[in-house]
């Protein structure tokens, strides 16, 4: 069986980690490099890297902070935000990411994803796909959650699929930044209906929400970002917590 990863967000504006609630209300966590370097010290899987404003202000992810934070850990990093074309995915592999991650791009032209697998490998392309609740309905949202489109989100995740997608980072905007848990119902939903590797992702209060999404939703991966930027929980105690309860992860 393959260890569950536990995967620090650092969502980046103007070169600073920010966090904020479903989406809004950002406020400054501290410094790309930095942080990047500290998880990798505590035992983070992977690093999750995404200038959350790149595609709304219509410009490309911060390649040289790209560098920067490739400099300085030895863990698998995942780089999102403004990617839009086959060149803005070779630029950031170069610059060190090990994976890009696709979000509005792949919405507007689903064939990105095709291509950029077929040139890439698909293990270095995810899909990075943001759900809200609307009329009952768990919808797609693009331009950093701003944005509503008519997709399904299930649908579209099957979709990311078969197009080639390697992984799925599915965020649910409706808990993100709440403390109140993932959307364990909707993620064992997405896991029974794909065989990717599923990241979850929004709405991490405390260890047990990790387990629950393992145990529950049986999900590859947890994804956070509030909780470990202001040390509530140490990375390295929460995977002793999962282990004791039966989860399998690198300690």
């Amino acid at each position: 069986m393959l260890a569950k990863r536990i995967i620090p967000c650092l969502d980046v504006k103007n070169g600073k980690v920010v966090k904020g609630i479903n989406f809004i209300n950002l406020k400054d966590a501290g410094d790309a490099v930095e942080l990047s370097f500290r998880y990798y010290k505590e035992f983070a899987d992977e690093l999750v890297f995404l200038d959350i404003t790149a595609t709304e202000e219509k410009r490309k992810t911060l390649v040289h902070l790209v560098e920067e934070v490739a400099k300085v850990i030895r863990i698998p990093f995942t780089v999102g935000g403004g990617i839009s074309t086959i060149n803005d995915i070779e630029q950031l592999l170069k610059a060190g990411a090990d994976k890009v991650s696709l979000n509005s791009a792949i919405v507007k032209n689903p064939q990105l994803i095709k291509e950029a697998s077929k040139q890439f490998g698909n293990q270095a392309i995810v899909a990075a796909i943001d759900l809200k609740k609307v009329n009952n309905q768990k919808k797609v949202f693009v331009n950093g959650g701003k944005l509503e489109t008519d997709i399904d989100g299930l649908t579209w995740c099957q979709q990311v699929e078969q197009l080639g997608a390697g992984e799925i980072l599915l965020t649910s905007m409706d808990n993100d930044g709440t403390r109140n848990g993932f959307d364990v119902d909707f993620l064992k939903i997405v896991q029974s209906k794909v065989s990717i590797p599923v990241i979850a992702s929004g709405g991490a209060g405390n260890m047990n929400h990790f387990l629950n999404a393992f145990q529950i939703a049986k999900v590859d991966a947890c994804l956070a970002a509030g909780i470990f930027h202001y040390d509530e929980i140490k990375i390295i105690d929460l995977k002793k917590y999962l282990h004791e309860n039966g989860i399998e992860v690198r300690l």
